[in-house]
């Protein structure tokens, strides 16, 4: 039986869950696409989601349906604006949530202190990267909330050996949901690609290798022009795309960093060839204007990148780090190479320019791949048997303690 734990304890047969989807901006980055994707994608009869972010720069939410409806901003006014919390359970009490979802750090410490206030039955933890060093401030938030979120849904599942390793978490707190991607979006589309190429002035029969990814030093954005000054000694002829943002207040010195890569691009003698290009609202044509793309990352979660772009029927070169290798089939839809390699990835990336016919072949793989595991339908199916199991859960224990309750008036009145 399908059962809404009510926030004030009741509960009723109705099988419609109540979701809020926290976040801590909408702005152009993994976790906040995945955020927008779910929020589009769950069954509405069966779950109704409602996207809260806590920055009132949300480009992504001009993809949300009935935005009116289905996006609220609270905005977090400083670092330790501590009113977010209230004003964040004002919502979750309003909107009679079930469950609260958390992405990304300032969304997680304010969900579980919010969740608390407004007795919200469920609260979801999530991890989206792994191997990472917290500062001492996020350590010490997160073991003081720690006892205050249900479950943790990791998108890897080196990102749940991570929080186990590093928080102590137990193997059974912890759900592994790899990403989804909106396949019936992210397809092969040779007009839309062809289109964004004499956008750029890319020539029809030059080759096109391309990187997604925001700005921070995880993504080793170094690694891909080193390898790309590789590619380009054999085939002259290639263009190399980098498309992404720097991070939002400049985390991590993120404009920094950019400029350094700016500045190697140059000396590798690259500047000519290599566009650099600021995150595209059709990302869908950036991807089929690639004839592959490469992430060559030092870590990761789940790359939205390697998915998007292998539904979209294009081969992909990866590093062997995270959950990589069970996401690309090696030698099938692209090739897993090991970290810190350059050498590896250009000669696979010199024979894809070269070889259309195996460069079709294996975007053909790719694309039935992700279709058939990693679909945003998917994705959703295990969120929400997550959330469901949680809500049972939460309502057989309110049910005991009731019946507890009665069993010992029932004694002590006789």
């Amino acid at each position: 039986m399908n059962v809404r734990f009510m926030s004030n304890g009741d509960s009723r047969n109705d099988h419609r869950i109540r979701l809020c989807l926290l976040v801590s901006s909408l702005e152009f980055g993994g976790a906040e696409r995945q955020v927008v994707t779910l929020a589009r994608s769950f069954d509405h009869d069966r779950v109704t989601a409602v996207v809260c972010s806590l920055s009132e720069k949300v480009p992504l939410a001009a993809s949300l349906p009935h935005r009116e409806q289905s996006l609220r901003i609270v905005r977090k006014w400083g670092r330790f604006d501590f009113t977010t919390v209230f004003r964040v359970a004002r919502l979750l009490r309003r909107n009679r949530t079930d469950v609260v979802h958390a992405f990304l750090f300032d969304a997680e410490i304010v969900a579980r202190l919010a969740a608390l206030i407004a007795r919200v039955p469920v609260v979801v933890a999530s991890e989206r990267n792994t191997d990472y060093t917290r500062p001492l401030l996020h350590r010490a938030a997160l073991w003081l909330t720690e006892p205050l979120f249900d479950v943790m849904i990791a998108n890897s599942q080196a990102g749940k050996r991570f929080n186990m390793r590093t928080l102590g978490l137990s193997e059974s707190r912890i759900e592994v949901v790899h990403n989804g991607v909106d396949v019936e979006h992210f397809r092969p589309d040779a007009a839309a690609g062809g289109a964004f190429r004499r956008k750029l002035n890319i020539p029809a029969d030059d080759r096109v290798m391309g990187m997604v990814g925001s700005f921070k030093r995880q993504k080793a954005h170094d690694a891909f022009l080193r390898t790309a000054a590789r590619v380009r000694g054999q085939m002259p002829r290639t263009w190399f795309l980098i498309v992404g943002d720097v991070l939002r207040e400049n985390l991590t010195e993120s404009n920094r960093y950019k400029e350094e890569i700016k500045a190697l691009a140059e000396s590798l003698g690259l500047a000519d060839r290599c566009l650099f290009l600021e995150s595209q609202k059709d990302m869908k044509a950036v991807y089929n204007a690639c004839d592959l793309t490469v992430l060559l990352s030092t870590r990761e979660g789940t790359p939205n990148v390697l998915l998007e772009a292998m539904a979209c029927g294009v081969p992909v070169i990866a590093s062997d780090v995270a959950d990589n290798a069970i996401i690309v089939l090696d030698k099938v839809t692209g090739y897993v190479v090991p970290k810190n390699d350059e050498a590896t990835p250009a000669e696979h990336a010199v024979e894809l320019l070269g070889d259309p016919a195996k460069r079709k072949e294996m975007g053909a793989a790719a694309r039935e791949h992700v279709r058939l595991e990693y679909s945003i339908n998917t994705a959703t199916e295990k969120m929400e048997k997550v959330y469901r199991t949680y809500l049972g859960r939460k309502h057989r224990y309110v049910s005991a303690r009731r019946w507890r309750s009665i069993s010992v008036k029932a004694r002590t009145s006789s």
